[in-house]
């Protein structure tokens, strides 16, 4: 809609964000009339209409096999809209229109916004299963008769009330039309079902909604006098109703088709168990944080029993004992980062970039700042199944440069490299780049990484080949260091 606006009419910003507003709302007004709604708008010269937005019933057949958005009709060949966009009045046409042997009555409601008509609502009524209407379908009639009248006169839809189509209760869920005083004037059977699931065990035709409403709520104080003007109608709101065992969705709709209020449309919906599935699922994830929680500390506590049991090893003892150790205290470490990480989010993704940043603050321990390590690019955010062997992978590559890279006493610079290419169509799944290079002193003569007896080398291969789906390579840089390139598949959590 905004790009066919933009591109045929001059109406501002201000006037789309009405109409989107509207568009928001038509639903309603389309259900209630059992009609299709095709809104028009006059192009910026003046002599075409172009048809910008369609809504189709859900209460009745619709009018129109085809889409409508985006057909140009010349100005003079559908007489109503040029009478309704002249004389800014709802225009209704005498004889039905015959289409594809379906006869259809049209009608043309003009779209007010202040005092400028932006453009025509045209409301077509497959007639084909006329028949007698029910009381339900004589109000529900009438109801879009005060709606298109209020937007005739510019007053519907309701300045900062926009709703969402997916979330917002529909005339087939249940349906109330109320008097100016708030009392029940008909009530949809869907609508009679959800007071009595509230614990109503009469009619509610003839009640005042608002009071029956309030004493039919749970409380422990007073009677809820929001609740009761919110449910008498008189302005437009929503709620919820919790009953204990049944949850009750209610809008408000005042109806002013002449200014006053007349009366109001309430529409609800019981929502029990979508409450009832989204309590699980938010008590499901509070469950998954606190374990990656627990886990967390369990990880951290291993790796203080590990370094506690590191320093009871003498620094000249031999066999690498206490080196072993410091290498599994920081293996250990790096996936309780990612858990902590994990337990701080409401799903099982993470920002890695954070992650690689603290693996790095734990890396400077061990080069005592002699080397600075540095990061350009973005890993972005990935799933916890890749974040977690991934955070290995880094530590072990930077444990590696800084031990075997570097002598005692020399400086230099290792850049972790990361970028990303998108799955799409054309490619398919994406793909995680990442290059670790040093500048120290080289890979020795005659390194075979796949010969290599080194255990950290073979933890990446492992993770990288084999959990990740990627390749893990080890060559000369440039610069006379050593690059270490890993490439992995950006959807291996879901291989």
């Amino acid at each position: 809609m905004n790009d066919l606006v933009r591109q045929h009419t001059t109406l501002d910003e201000s006037d789309l964000d009405w109409l989107h507003l509207l568009v928001s709302e038509w639903q309603l007004l389309a259900d209630l009339s059992f009609a299709d709604l095709v809104l028009w708008l006059p192009t910026d010269d003046g002599t075409r209409y172009v048809s910008v937005a369609q809504m189709r019933p859900n209460t009745g057949p619709t009018s129109y096999q085809n889409d409508m958005v985006g057909h140009l009709v010349p100005r003079g060949r559908r007489p109503l809209l040029d009478s309704a966009i002249d004389e800014g009045r709802i225009v209704r046409e005498g004889d039905p229109e015959w289409r594809e042997e379906v006869p259809v009555r049209v009608e043309a409601i003009p779209v007010r916004r202040e005092t400028r008509v932006l453009g025509v609502i045209a409301r077509n009524t497959n007639l084909l299963t006329v028949r007698t209407p029910s009381r339900l379908e004589l109000t529900y009639l009438q109801s879009a008769s005060d709606l298109a009248q209020m937007i005739a006169a510019g007053s519907f839809p309701f300045p900062g009330q926009q709703v969402g189509m997916d979330r917002a209760p529909r005339v087939g869920d249940g349906f109330l039309r109320l008097d100016a005083e708030g009392t029940v004037q008909y009530a949809s059977p869907n609508a009679l079902s959800a007071y009595h699931r509230l614990g109503l065990a009469v009619d509610l035709v003839g009640l005042p909604l608002g009071p029956t409403t309030a004493q039919l709520a749970p409380t422990r104080g007073p009677v809820d006098e929001s609740l009761v003007k919110l449910a008498s109608g008189y302005a437009p709101r929503e709620t919820e109703i919790d009953g204990g065992d049944c949850v009750i969705q209610l809008r408000a709709i005042p109806l002013k088709p002449k200014g006053e209020r007349i009366g109001s449309l309430i529409l609800l919906r019981d929502v029990t168990e979508l409450r009832r599935r989204e309590r699980e699922l938010i008590t499901k994830d509070a469950t998954i944080r606190e374990i990656h929680h627990r886990v967390k500390n369990n990880l951290q506590t291993v790796a203080a029993l590990l370094r506690l049991q590191a320093r009871r090893i003498a620094p000249t003892a031999e066999g690498g004992a206490r080196e072993a150790l410091e290498e599994a205290v920081r293996r250990v470490g790096s996936i309780a980062i990612v858990h902590e990480t994990l337990s701080q989010n409401l799903d099982e993704r993470v920002e890695f970039d954070e992650i690689t940043d603290r693996v790095f603050g734990m890396m400077a321990e061990l080069s005592s700042g002699r080397v600075a390590i540095r990061r350009t690019g973005r890993f972005g955010i990935l799933d916890a199944e890749t974040a977690t062997p991934l955070s290995m992978v880094l530590t072990e590559v930077l444990q590696n440069a800084l031990e075997h890279a570097y002598g005692p006493g020399d400086t230099g610079t290792v850049e972790v490299a990361a970028s990303r290419t998108e799955p799409d169509r054309v490619r398919g799944a994406g793909r995680l780049l990442v290059t670790v290079e040093d500048d120290g002193r080289g890979l020795p003569e005659g390194f075979d990484l796949a010969g290599t007896s080194s255990l950290g080398l073979q933890i990446v291969r492992t993770l990288v080949e084999g959990e990740l789906g990627g390749r893990f390579d080890m060559l000369p840089a440039p610069s006379g260091g050593t690059r270490a390139v890993f490439d992995l598949p950006l959807d291996a959590a879901k291989r």
